[in-house]
């Protein structure tokens, strides 16, 4: 039997990531969008629309794809409401708000970066 893991609705296959924690969580959030994806997504539950505007210059094919390659990571939820026009709205999972420490690591390393950088 492989061994998964299940996160929500996603199961995800234990031996096709790899051995090194490093390198597993950056095949999970490396893309440049996917990491704007979290950041905004940090602050609470988004529509389609409203990550777009908030990421800036992603197309929606783009943004299409890296939801739903999230979703299938578990780290994002993606809540369908039946209504006319259909409303979408995308959340962090658990573990995708468990992010939130390598994201601000990443906003702390970045200002003190730029502050070398004027000084």
């Amino acid at each position: 039997m492989i061994p998964t893991i299940t996160r929500g609705d996603a199961t995800i296959d234990v031996d096709t990531l790899p051995a090194c924690p490093v390198e597993t969580t950056l095949t999970l959030i490396s893309d440049k969008w996917k990491i704007l994806i979290v950041r905004d997504l940090l602050t609470g539950t988004k529509r389609f629309c409203e990550l777009r505007r908030s990421i800036g210059h992603i197309s929606q094919k783009v943004l299409t794809s890296n939801l739903r390659q999230m979703e299938a990571d578990g780290l994002v939820h993606r809540e369908v409401y039946p209504e006319v026009p259909p409303r979408v709205e995308y959340s962090l999972t658990d573990t995708g708000h468990s992010l939130k420490t390598v994201i601000d690591a990443l906003w702390n390393w970045g200002e003190d970066y730029k502050a070398k950088l004027a000084a």
